[in-house]
């Protein structure tokens, strides 16, 4: 039976955990960012569908690639995280649904229909994309999530090929504490949920 986390684990997943801009000069090695996956894609998502996909933006040439389409400071982060992580949905992910879900075929609910495949390709992509978080503050990186940028040219730049489409940015690796600012608010239980 699953016994609640400590305090120290609640902390470092949620209640200190913080999104940062400003990052270290310390390196995430191929071996951090495979344990992420390994750990990430245990997390649920419908039909287990799994659509989502990672492109972990480190060297500096493909730095250079993603930079055109950060907006505002969101480049300068970037450039100076170790890892940026484009948190990417396929959206023939259905194709694989014989495989990792062979009890009926779930695939023919998307196969005729994109509209459902976009709906459950970005829903679960994002649910992954939450699990990369989560992930990565388990094993001691810090993240710092990104939308300021232009999909558009993402999906030019990096899927142009596939029918893979980006969702969200992620910056990974140590952040620098020195450089955050005050913790912004949260809603109360009361503003932001009902119990019927």
């Amino acid at each position: 039976m699953n016994q609640p986390l400590d305090s120290a684990a609640l902390d470092q997943l949620f209640l200190t955990a913080r999104s940062y801009n400003a990052w270290l000069d310390r390196e995430v090695t191929d071996e951090q960012l495979q344990r992420l996956y390994a750990l990430l894609r245990q997390g649920p998502t419908s039909n287990n569908c799994c659509p989502a996909r990672f492109v972990f933006v480190r060297s500096a040439e493909a730095k250079q690639r993603l930079l055109p389409a950060l907006k505002g400071h969101n480049g300068e982060k970037m450039l100076q995280a170790p890892v940026t992580a484009i948190v990417a949905y396929d959206m023939r992910f259905f194709e694989r649904l014989p495989e990792l879900f062979p009890i009926y075929d779930a695939a023919a609910a998307y196969r005729d229909n994109p509209a459902a495949a976009q709906t459950a390709a970005l829903r679960n992509g994002s649910l992954q994309g939450a699990y990369l978080m989560l992930a990565a503050r388990a094993l001691g990186l810090d993240c710092g999530p990104m939308s300021g940028f232009d999909n558009a040219q993402v999906d030019a730049t990096f899927f142009a090929d596939s029918q893979w489409k980006s969702n969200f940015l992620c910056c990974l690796g140590y952040g620098d504490v020195t450089a955050l600012r005050s913790a912004g608010p949260r809603l109360a239980f009361e503003e932001a949920c009902r119990v019927l």
